[in-house]
């Protein structure tokens, strides 16, 4: 049972990794999962302490994963428009049949919202539709670090408790 939980706790910190661009996949509290598999096993004794650091980073990580592009969005002078427009264009670029449209998507909808916001600003619309996709990279960024982080430990604890485990 407990190679069982590993292979699946090994499973879900590789999606976690994946899930950390993409946005429908919410990569850390995935890896967290993974972890806290690793510690469902009889030979990893459970450690509250690191299991509930590691939840209240995943939970900031993940409100802050919605609150940066918009933020982005904002700080580039975007107005609601763009922030809707980066939201719905992150929607529909992943379910477009276009490569990395989950990464044009924001961009697009954040220009189109500016434009329906002000139609004659096309350069306020582009430095709004940047800002969404600067804040977008920066939140990507961020969960993938916090996901390799989690992968790391959750190697690491394999490693300290291998006798028991294989």
């Amino acid at each position: 049972m407990d190679l069982l939980l590993l292979i699946i706790g090994f499973g879900f910190m590789i999606i976690g990794i994946f899930g950390s661009f993409m946005p429908v996949l919410p990569g850390p509290s995935i890896s967290w999962f993974g972890l806290v598999l690793l510690y469902f096993t009889n030979t990893v004794a459970v450690n509250y302490w690191f299991l509930g650091i590691t939840l209240l980073i995943t939970i900031v990580i993940s409100v802050l994963d919605y609150v940066i592009p918009a933020k982005g969005t904002k700080k580039f002078g975007g107005s609601s428009y763009g922030i809707w427009g980066t939201n719905i264009g992150l929607i529909v670029g992943i379910f477009a049949p276009i490569p990395f449209g989950f990464i044009i998507g924001p961009f697009v909808g954040a220009f189109i919202g500016e434009l329906i916001y002000d139609y004659k600003d096309h350069g306020r619309a582009f430095k709004a539709a940047t800002g969404s996709f600067i804040g977008f990279l920066a939140s990507s960024f961020m969960k993938f670090v916090i996901c390799m982080m989690y992968f790391g430990l959750f190697l690491w604890i394999v490693w300290e408790n291998k006798s028991g485990l294989f």
